[in-house]
């Protein structure tokens, strides 16, 4: 055996248990959010700081602002595209009667 294959062989290991430290790690992160929230549900105070009233009124007109704007698209394209008429075109302004030879 070369040097080369015995310092493959020993980091095979480490790499495999690195991967399930980290997905260890990733399981109790959202172990402990799932804690958080359901703790917070439990004593019914779900905002413990300005900060968390002031991020979720922006989500929420963040939101507001994008349906408002799916609902304008949804009105201007049933009720505006079935009408294939051209617009009447008028004049805007006055005569210039100067101008007439």
């Amino acid at each position: 055996m070369r040097v080369h294959d015995v310092c493959n062989a020993e980091t095979r290991p480490n790499e495999s248990t690195g991967a399930v430290m980290a997905q260890q790690d990733l399981q109790q992160d959202f172990q402990n959010q799932f804690n958080d929230v359901v703790s917070r549900l439990q004593s019914k105070q779900l905002f413990q700081s300005d900060w968390d009233i002031a991020s979720f009124a922006i989500f929420f007109i963040f939101i507001g602002m994008v349906l408002l704007l799916v609902i304008l698209v949804i009105i201007r394209c049933c009720c505006c595209c079935c009408c294939d008429e051209k617009p009447k075109r008028r004049k805007v302004g006055i005569d210039n009667m100067g101008l007439e030879p």
